[in-house]
């Protein structure tokens, strides 16, 4: 018997619906009782859900009917018809269902009908060819939320590490160029607010990695971190921030230095995403930091190539669903102890 929180259900936007995202929704809901999963609602074309699996479903239109219906069907929020669909073949017409699924989930969230977002994975390149124009899902999310998107911090969160990469979807070659001592002040102070809000840590201890080499050896292999990364640990300082750094990053994620650390920073994205996946391929979290709304999303795209296989590995939703459900409560013990 599942027990229902008294806190709103999860939305989760189902992504792309030719993708995985429908599949592992399904399956998650699934797997509800062994996680013990609290309500949450497909968000999405319904026939995306029936293409890829035969359980029971139950169209809501309304947030307290998917807290009534959760225990013997998955909610699903019925948006609009995508068009012939086959899984494993994007459209224009499902990605224009998966940017209403998105601009619902958010609408959803910035009220109290809901408790926090989870983001199925979607296809920029179909997304682009509707006019969308934002890097990603993150960015959209946090114009829609009133953030400006360098304050909206992709962190990805897993049972044994946090890491945050500090530059993102950009070239290698412009990395030194995009790493300022400012980018890495003002989003170190974003994780250190959102560790404490989001995962009740008082006092975050954080680390961040260099960006050459042994942490460029006194500048014999690069100056970046003697001219960039040092002024803003200073900075940091100041403000009573506890940050180590620049750590060389091939020994930075050995399980006796990343133990110190609540989540380490890193210049770079395959800096941060290489050693996370190596770790936590399975239960690996996307989260934001700096939104108004909690905000997770799997670690993996929509996998159209095994869309429809049956292929398809749930896991990476359960986890971004059950962390959703702890920031969410986290956030709303926060509130109450500040009343």
């Amino acid at each position: 018997m599942i027990v229902v929180p008294h806190r709103p259900p999860i939305a989760v936007t189902m992504g792309d619906p030719a993708g995985v995202g429908p599949e592992v929704v399904a399956r998650a809901w699934m797997a509800r009782r062994e996680y013990n999963l609290p309500p949450f609602v497909a968000i999405g074309d319904a026939a995306a859900i029936a293409a890829v699996w035969d359980g029971p479903v139950a169209r809501v239109g309304d947030m307290a009917e998917v807290v009534a219906a959760f225990a013997e069907a998955l909610p699903v929020w019925h948006l609009e018809d995508s068009g012939a669909l086959t899984p494993g073949e994007p459209t224009a017409a499902g990605a224009t269902c998966a940017l209403h699924a998105l601009e619902t989930g958010i609408g959803l969230t910035r009220t109290p009908a809901a408790s926090a977002l989870v983001t199925g994975p979607v296809s920029k390149h179909a997304l682009q060819s509707i006019g969308y124009t934002h890097p990603g899902q993150t960015e959209f999310i946090a114009e829609r939320c009133g953030v400006t998107a360098t304050n909206a911090v992709m962190m990805l969160a897993g049972p044994a590490l946090r890491v945050v990469p500090l530059t993102v979807h950009i070239p290698l070659a412009e990395v030194p160029e995009r790493l300022t001592s400012d980018l890495i002040v003002a989003k170190a102070r974003i994780v250190a607010r959102g560790l404490k809000r989001d995962f009740g840590i008082a006092h975050p201890r954080l680390a961040i990695a260099g960006v050459n080499p042994h942490a460029g050896e006194s500048g014999r292999l690069g100056d970046e971190e003697t001219r960039i990364i040092v002024p803003a640990l200073a900075a940091l300082a100041e403000d009573g921030l506890a940050i180590d750094g620049p750590l060389a990053a091939d020994a930075l994620f050995a399980p006796g230095i990343r133990d110190r650390y609540d989540a380490l920073l890193c210049a770079y994205h395959d800096q941060a995403l290489a050693p996370f996946k190596a770790l936590h391929f399975h239960d690996g979290v996307n989260l934001t930091l700096g939104l108004p709304i909690v905000r997770t999303s799997p670690d993996h795209g929509t996998a159209f190539n095994i869309a429809g296989t049956g292929q398809a590995d749930p896991g990476p939703t359960i986890a971004a669903i059950a962390m959703a459900a702890r920031m969410a409560a986290m956030r709303e013990a926060g509130c109450a102890a500040a009343k």
